[in-house]
Protein backbone atom coordinates (compact mmCIF):
# COMPACT_ATOMS: atom_id res chain seq x y z
CA UNK A 1 0.00 0.00 0.00
CA UNK A 2 1.46 3.10 -0.72
CA UNK A 3 1.67 6.01 2.21
CA UNK A 4 3.82 8.40 1.31
CA UNK A 5 2.77 11.99 1.30
CA UNK A 6 5.19 14.98 0.36
CA UNK A 7 4.03 17.79 2.94
CA UNK A 8 5.24 21.12 0.70
CA UNK A 9 2.92 23.39 0.88
CA UNK A 10 2.31 25.75 -2.11
CA UNK A 11 4.07 28.77 -1.89
CA UNK A 12 3.26 31.54 0.56
CA UNK A 13 2.25 35.23 0.86
CA UNK A 14 3.51 37.25 3.97
CA UNK A 15 0.51 39.24 5.12
CA UNK A 16 3.19 41.78 5.76
CA UNK A 17 3.19 42.31 2.25
CA UNK A 18 1.20 44.14 0.25
CA UNK A 19 -2.34 42.46 -0.04
CA UNK A 20 -4.01 42.05 -3.56
CA UNK A 21 -6.76 45.14 -3.26
CA UNK A 22 -9.16 45.63 -5.58
CA UNK A 23 -9.38 49.38 -6.88
CA UNK A 24 -11.73 51.72 -4.53
CA UNK A 25 -15.13 52.67 -6.02
CA UNK A 26 -16.64 56.53 -6.50
CA UNK A 27 -19.58 56.05 -3.98
CA UNK A 28 -18.64 53.18 -1.57
CA UNK A 29 -21.45 52.31 0.67
CA UNK A 30 -18.89 51.36 3.47
CA UNK A 31 -15.37 52.90 3.56
CA UNK A 32 -12.89 51.39 6.25
CA UNK A 33 -9.40 52.73 6.44
CA UNK A 34 -6.83 51.44 9.42
CA UNK A 35 -9.69 50.29 11.36
CA UNK A 36 -7.45 48.58 14.66
CA UNK A 37 -9.46 47.32 17.78
CA UNK A 38 -7.23 45.75 20.61
CA UNK A 39 -8.68 44.15 23.67
CA UNK A 40 -5.91 44.62 25.86
CA UNK A 41 -2.48 43.09 24.76
CA UNK A 42 -5.00 40.83 22.09
CA UNK A 43 -5.28 42.97 18.52
CA UNK A 44 -7.99 41.39 16.96
CA UNK A 45 -8.33 43.54 14.42
CA UNK A 46 -5.15 45.45 12.79
CA UNK A 47 -5.32 48.42 10.34
CA UNK A 48 -8.05 46.84 8.24
CA UNK A 49 -9.13 48.97 5.29
CA UNK A 50 -11.19 48.19 2.34
CA UNK A 51 -14.74 49.17 0.61
CA UNK A 52 -17.91 47.86 -0.45
CA UNK A 53 -19.64 48.36 -2.83
CA UNK A 54 -23.58 49.29 -3.31
CA UNK A 55 -25.23 46.28 -4.56
CA UNK A 56 -22.89 43.84 -3.63
CA UNK A 57 -22.51 40.99 -1.17
CA UNK A 58 -19.40 41.15 0.25
CA UNK A 59 -17.82 38.66 2.36
CA UNK A 60 -15.40 38.58 4.84
CA UNK A 61 -13.54 35.12 5.31
CA UNK A 62 -11.52 33.88 7.28
CA UNK A 63 -10.70 31.19 10.41
CA UNK A 64 -12.49 31.86 13.91
CA UNK A 65 -10.92 34.43 15.79
CA UNK A 66 -9.33 36.18 12.46
CA UNK A 67 -10.89 39.44 13.29
CA UNK A 68 -14.47 38.96 11.49
CA UNK A 69 -16.98 39.65 13.74
CA UNK A 70 -15.10 42.36 15.11
CA UNK A 71 -14.80 43.91 12.19
CA UNK A 72 -18.13 44.20 11.37
CA UNK A 73 -19.51 45.06 15.31
CA UNK A 74 -17.17 48.71 14.41
CA UNK A 75 -18.99 48.93 11.10
CA UNK A 76 -22.40 48.29 13.07
CA UNK A 77 -21.23 51.03 15.28
CA UNK A 78 -21.58 48.17 18.49
CA UNK A 79 -18.13 48.39 18.78
CA UNK A 80 -15.78 51.31 18.88
CA UNK A 81 -12.40 51.44 17.02
CA UNK A 82 -9.13 51.59 18.45
CA UNK A 83 -8.21 53.55 15.82
CA UNK A 84 -9.05 54.05 12.43
CA UNK A 85 -11.82 55.46 11.00
CA UNK A 86 -14.86 53.89 8.79
CA UNK A 87 -18.44 55.81 6.71
CA UNK A 88 -21.17 53.72 6.49
CA UNK A 89 -23.87 55.27 4.10
CA UNK A 90 -22.14 58.51 4.58
CA UNK A 91 -21.81 58.43 8.30
CA UNK A 92 -18.82 58.22 10.25
CA UNK A 93 -20.05 55.08 12.92
CA UNK A 94 -17.79 56.62 16.00
CA UNK A 95 -19.82 60.65 15.48
CA UNK A 96 -22.63 59.23 13.96
CA UNK A 97 -23.65 55.73 15.48
CA UNK A 98 -27.40 56.44 15.21
CA UNK A 99 -27.83 57.64 11.97
CA UNK A 100 -26.03 54.68 10.91
CA UNK A 101 -27.96 52.36 12.99
CA UNK A 102 -31.16 53.59 11.65
CA UNK A 103 -30.47 52.50 8.87
CA UNK A 104 -28.76 49.20 8.57
CA UNK A 105 -29.74 45.34 9.79
CA UNK A 106 -28.28 43.48 11.82
CA UNK A 107 -28.32 39.56 11.94
CA UNK A 108 -26.09 38.44 14.49
CA UNK A 109 -24.03 34.62 15.07
CA UNK A 110 -26.25 34.40 17.98
CA UNK A 111 -29.72 36.06 18.50
CA UNK A 112 -32.05 36.17 21.66
CA UNK A 113 -35.77 36.39 21.13
CA UNK A 114 -38.48 36.91 23.71
CA UNK A 115 -39.40 33.46 24.45
CA UNK A 116 -43.33 34.24 25.27
CA UNK A 117 -43.81 36.24 21.95
CA UNK A 118 -44.97 34.93 18.70
CA UNK A 119 -42.86 35.81 15.41
CA UNK A 120 -45.67 38.40 14.07
CA UNK A 121 -45.13 40.14 17.44
CA UNK A 122 -41.25 39.83 17.78
CA UNK A 123 -41.41 41.88 14.53
CA UNK A 124 -44.42 44.19 15.72
CA UNK A 125 -41.59 45.07 18.77
CA UNK A 126 -38.42 45.47 17.07
CA UNK A 127 -40.26 48.06 14.44
CA UNK A 128 -41.28 50.18 16.49
CA UNK A 129 -37.55 50.69 17.66
CA UNK A 130 -36.87 52.35 14.34
CA UNK A 131 -38.94 55.39 12.09
CA UNK A 132 -39.95 53.49 9.68
CA UNK A 133 -40.74 49.51 9.57
CA UNK A 134 -42.19 46.77 7.70
CA UNK A 135 -45.06 44.80 8.09
CA UNK A 136 -44.67 41.76 10.04
CA UNK A 137 -46.97 40.08 7.59
CA UNK A 138 -44.87 40.70 4.54
CA UNK A 139 -41.55 39.83 6.05
CA UNK A 140 -42.52 36.49 7.33
CA UNK A 141 -43.94 35.79 3.81
CA UNK A 142 -40.81 36.44 2.00
CA UNK A 143 -39.04 33.69 3.99
CA UNK A 144 -42.47 31.51 3.60
CA UNK A 145 -43.24 31.60 7.61
CA UNK A 146 -45.96 33.07 7.41
CA UNK A 147 -48.26 29.48 8.66
CA UNK A 148 -45.71 30.13 11.60
CA UNK A 149 -46.56 33.82 12.79
CA UNK A 150 -48.27 32.74 16.07
CA UNK A 151 -45.64 30.09 16.67
CA UNK A 152 -43.18 31.00 19.41
CA UNK A 153 -39.04 31.49 18.19
CA UNK A 154 -38.62 27.90 20.24
CA UNK A 155 -40.79 25.79 18.33
CA UNK A 156 -38.92 26.53 14.98
CA UNK A 157 -36.42 24.31 13.76
CA UNK A 158 -32.73 25.50 13.92
CA UNK A 159 -33.02 26.35 9.82
CA UNK A 160 -36.31 28.16 10.41
CA UNK A 161 -35.01 30.49 13.49
CA UNK A 162 -31.96 31.24 10.98
CA UNK A 163 -34.95 32.80 8.41
CA UNK A 164 -36.55 34.45 10.83
CA UNK A 165 -32.95 35.86 12.17
CA UNK A 166 -32.65 37.42 8.44
CA UNK A 167 -36.47 38.74 8.13
CA UNK A 168 -36.10 40.51 11.69
CA UNK A 169 -32.75 42.32 10.29
CA UNK A 170 -34.85 43.38 7.20
CA UNK A 171 -37.63 44.95 9.77
CA UNK A 172 -36.48 48.39 9.39
CA UNK A 173 -36.27 47.99 5.45
CA UNK A 174 -32.18 48.52 5.36
CA UNK A 175 -30.02 49.77 2.40
CA UNK A 176 -27.06 47.84 4.18
CA UNK A 177 -27.54 44.10 5.87
CA UNK A 178 -24.92 42.14 7.83
CA UNK A 179 -24.99 38.69 8.24
CA UNK A 180 -22.79 37.12 10.68
CA UNK A 181 -22.63 33.41 9.77
CA UNK A 182 -25.74 32.95 8.75
CA UNK A 183 -25.46 29.36 8.19
CA UNK A 184 -23.15 28.33 10.92
CA UNK A 185 -24.29 24.77 12.32
CA UNK A 186 -27.19 24.42 9.58
CA UNK A 187 -27.24 21.05 7.70
CA UNK A 188 -26.69 21.18 3.81
CA UNK A 189 -30.32 21.40 2.86
CA UNK A 190 -30.91 24.41 5.19
CA UNK A 191 -27.52 26.20 4.26
CA UNK A 192 -28.93 26.22 0.54
CA UNK A 193 -31.99 27.29 1.36
CA UNK A 194 -30.43 30.25 3.47
CA UNK A 195 -27.72 30.88 0.69
CA UNK A 196 -30.90 32.05 -1.58
CA UNK A 197 -32.48 34.59 0.90
CA UNK A 198 -29.35 36.43 1.26
CA UNK A 199 -28.90 36.44 -2.71
CA UNK A 200 -33.14 38.03 -2.85
CA UNK A 201 -31.88 40.63 0.07
CA UNK A 202 -29.33 41.40 -2.69
CA UNK A 203 -32.03 41.46 -5.76
CA UNK A 204 -34.15 43.54 -3.89
CA UNK A 205 -31.57 46.18 -4.04
CA UNK A 206 -29.69 45.92 -0.79
CA UNK A 207 -26.05 45.74 -0.10
CA UNK A 208 -25.28 42.59 1.90
CA UNK A 209 -21.74 42.39 3.85
CA UNK A 210 -21.53 38.21 5.32
CA UNK A 211 -18.55 36.73 7.73
CA UNK A 212 -18.21 33.31 7.18
CA UNK A 213 -15.83 30.63 7.43
CA UNK A 214 -17.33 27.80 4.48
CA UNK A 215 -15.11 28.74 1.38
CA UNK A 216 -18.07 27.04 -1.14
CA UNK A 217 -20.65 29.60 0.31
CA UNK A 218 -18.15 32.69 -0.37
CA UNK A 219 -17.10 31.11 -3.85
CA UNK A 220 -21.04 30.70 -4.60
CA UNK A 221 -22.71 33.98 -3.03
CA UNK A 222 -20.29 36.65 -2.76
CA UNK A 223 -19.28 39.02 -5.70
CA UNK A 224 -16.12 39.95 -3.79
CA UNK A 225 -14.40 38.44 -0.41
CA UNK A 226 -12.11 39.76 1.82
CA UNK A 227 -9.55 37.24 3.24
CA UNK A 228 -9.03 37.85 7.10
CA UNK A 229 -6.13 36.30 8.71
CA UNK A 230 -4.62 37.36 12.52
CA UNK A 231 -6.62 40.60 12.28
CA UNK A 232 -5.44 41.58 8.72
CA UNK A 233 -6.93 41.91 5.04
CA UNK A 234 -4.85 39.40 3.35
CA UNK A 235 -6.40 39.63 -0.06
CA UNK A 236 -8.93 41.24 -1.50
CA UNK A 237 -11.10 40.92 -4.71
CA UNK A 238 -13.86 38.63 -7.05
CA UNK A 239 -13.50 34.25 -5.81
CA UNK A 240 -12.45 34.34 -9.35
CA UNK A 241 -9.83 36.87 -9.93
CA UNK A 242 -8.24 35.54 -6.83
CA UNK A 243 -7.76 31.98 -8.13
CA UNK A 244 -6.88 33.17 -11.28
CA UNK A 245 -4.30 35.53 -9.92
CA UNK A 246 -3.02 33.44 -7.37
CA UNK A 247 -2.27 30.37 -10.20
CA UNK A 248 -3.96 28.08 -7.66
CA UNK A 249 -3.03 24.92 -8.62
CA UNK A 250 -5.85 22.10 -10.07
CA UNK A 251 -6.06 18.77 -8.06
CA UNK A 252 -5.82 15.72 -9.94
CA UNK A 253 -7.04 12.41 -8.97
CA UNK A 254 -6.76 8.90 -9.80
CA UNK A 255 -8.05 6.13 -8.64
CA UNK A 256 -6.51 2.22 -9.79
CA UNK A 257 -6.76 -1.22 -9.03
CA UNK A 258 -2.83 -1.06 -7.61
CA UNK A 259 -0.69 1.39 -6.10
CA UNK A 260 1.35 3.88 -7.85
CA UNK A 261 4.73 4.11 -7.14
CA UNK A 262 5.03 7.55 -5.38
CA UNK A 263 8.49 8.54 -6.43
CA UNK A 264 7.53 8.20 -10.16
CA UNK A 265 4.42 10.33 -9.87
CA UNK A 266 6.92 13.17 -8.34
CA UNK A 267 8.60 12.90 -11.29
CA UNK A 268 5.62 14.35 -13.32
CA UNK A 269 6.25 17.50 -14.72
CA UNK A 270 4.46 20.14 -12.49
CA UNK A 271 2.84 17.85 -10.21
CA UNK A 272 3.62 18.82 -6.61
CA UNK A 273 1.42 17.79 -2.66
CA UNK A 274 1.65 14.04 -3.91
CA UNK A 275 -0.29 12.15 -2.08
CA UNK A 276 -1.14 8.30 -2.23
CA UNK A 277 -3.56 6.28 0.17
CA UNK A 278 -5.51 3.04 0.03
CA UNK A 279 -9.39 3.87 0.26
CA UNK A 280 -12.64 2.11 0.02
CA UNK A 281 -12.83 2.28 -4.02
CA UNK A 282 -8.48 1.23 -4.49
CA UNK A 283 -5.75 2.91 -4.75
CA UNK A 284 -6.04 6.81 -4.88
CA UNK A 285 -3.24 8.82 -6.01
CA UNK A 286 -4.04 12.87 -5.67
CA UNK A 287 -1.58 15.51 -6.74
CA UNK A 288 -1.69 18.94 -7.81
CA UNK A 289 -0.72 20.98 -10.79
CA UNK A 290 -1.14 24.25 -12.78
CA UNK A 291 -1.68 22.46 -15.80
CA UNK A 292 -4.30 19.86 -15.47
CA UNK A 293 -4.80 18.06 -18.96
CA UNK A 294 -0.98 17.30 -18.93
CA UNK A 295 -0.52 16.25 -15.53
CA UNK A 296 -3.54 14.14 -15.97
CA UNK A 297 -2.51 12.82 -19.28
CA UNK A 298 0.98 12.15 -17.69
CA UNK A 299 -0.67 10.34 -14.70
CA UNK A 300 -2.67 7.72 -16.99
CA UNK A 301 0.18 7.32 -19.03
CA UNK A 302 2.26 5.84 -15.95
CA UNK A 303 -0.76 3.80 -14.98
CA UNK A 304 -0.98 2.33 -18.09
CA UNK A 305 2.75 1.81 -18.78
CA UNK A 306 3.24 0.13 -15.19
CA UNK A 307 0.23 -1.94 -16.41
CA UNK A 308 -2.32 -0.88 -13.70
CA UNK A 309 -5.90 -0.54 -14.32
CA UNK A 310 -7.26 3.34 -14.14
CA UNK A 311 -10.86 3.03 -12.31
CA UNK A 312 -11.90 6.92 -12.36
CA UNK A 313 -10.31 9.77 -13.48
CA UNK A 314 -11.50 13.23 -11.63
CA UNK A 315 -9.54 16.40 -12.35
CA UNK A 316 -11.20 19.63 -10.28
CA UNK A 317 -10.43 23.49 -10.33
CA UNK A 318 -8.99 25.06 -7.64
CA UNK A 319 -10.83 26.73 -5.13
CA UNK A 320 -10.99 29.74 -2.66
CA UNK A 321 -9.40 27.29 0.03
CA UNK A 322 -6.93 26.66 -2.50
CA UNK A 323 -5.89 30.85 -2.41
CA UNK A 324 -6.57 31.18 1.46
CA UNK A 325 -3.48 28.53 1.93
CA UNK A 326 -1.20 29.99 -0.78
CA UNK A 327 -1.92 33.78 1.11
CA UNK A 328 -1.70 32.70 4.71
CA UNK A 329 0.27 29.66 4.79
CA UNK A 330 -2.96 28.12 6.46
CA UNK A 331 -5.85 26.33 5.78
CA UNK A 332 -9.28 27.41 7.61
CA UNK A 333 -9.16 24.83 10.31
CA UNK A 334 -5.18 25.53 11.46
Amino acid sequence: MCDHRLTTRPPTRSVSEPALISPPTVDPVIAARDLSKRYGPLLAVDGASFEVQRGEIFGLLGPNGAGKTTTVEMLEGLTVPSSGTAEVLGFDIVQQPDAVKTRIGVQLQASSYHRYLTLREILQLFGSFYPRAASPDDLLERVGLSDRADARIEHLSGGLQQRFSIVAAMVNEPELVFFDEPTAGLDPDARRQLWTLVRDVRDEGRTVVMTTHYMEEAELLCDRVAFMDSGRIAALDTPQALIRTLHAPYRVRLTTTEPLDPRAVEGIEGASAVECAHEADGFVTRLRAQHAPGAAAALTALADGLGVTAVDLAVEPATLEDVFLAVTGRGLED
